[in-house]
């Protein structure tokens, strides 16, 4: 039996790039999603029976294709029905330390996502941004916004962002309140 059919499995996902959402499946190693992101031996990823849809007109189907490749570091988040689908614990937090569960948003030029952020030790933007060899990290139970499209919105138990695409990272628990008054 090859490799491919005893160690991997196939799991359907939204891929949001700058100007697009392609609809498919992968092929998933044992390690997860975040296996295969963080993998730095391969630059891209396969995706089959996708769907593309432009991100301005999310509802418009533009092609369908038996596979298309897309590159890693142009990809802005990953959608996943299911949080198990991220990978194994540890790889997923980064370690077997115990964690704490920060409620974030992230913002980048073109979505805005919330959800909880599960991260060792204290929040540290920096840390969170630089430290590591991952580019992708989970955050769970969350929420994508398109910004200027708010018309595509995405709930999902696991989304990965690609940290290299932020621009801003906030805890929601310091979002101060505005007070409307007349």
């Amino acid at each position: 039996m090859p490799e491919s059919d005893a160690t991997h499995r196939l799991l359907s996902a939204d891929f949001l790039t700058q100007s697009y959402r392609v609809v498919g499946k992968m092929m998933i190693p044992s390690n997860g999603v975040i296996g295969m992101l963080n993998d730095k031996t391969t630059s891209f990823m396969e995706v089959m029976d996708a769907k593309l849809a432009r991100i301005h007109m999310p509802t418009k189907l533009v092609g369908e294709y038996e596979i298309i490749d897309l590159v890693k570091t142009n990809l802005f988040a990953i959608c996943m029905t299911n949080r198990k689908d991220t990978g194994p614990l540890a790889l997923a937090r980064g370690g077997y330390q115990s964690h704490v569960k920060y409620t974030i948003r992230v913002i980048t030029q073109v979505y805005e996502l919330e959800g909880s952020l599960e991260w060792t030790g204290r929040f540290d933007f920096a840390t969170i941004m630089v430290e590591g060899t991952r580019d992708f990290i989970p955050l769970y139970n969350a929420t994508l916004t398109a910004v200027l499209i708010p018309q595509l919105h995405i709930e999902s138990p696991a989304i990965l962002f690609n940290r290299r695409q932020v621009d801003l990272l906030a805890l929601i628990p310091d979002k101060k309140q505005t007070s409307s008054t007349a």
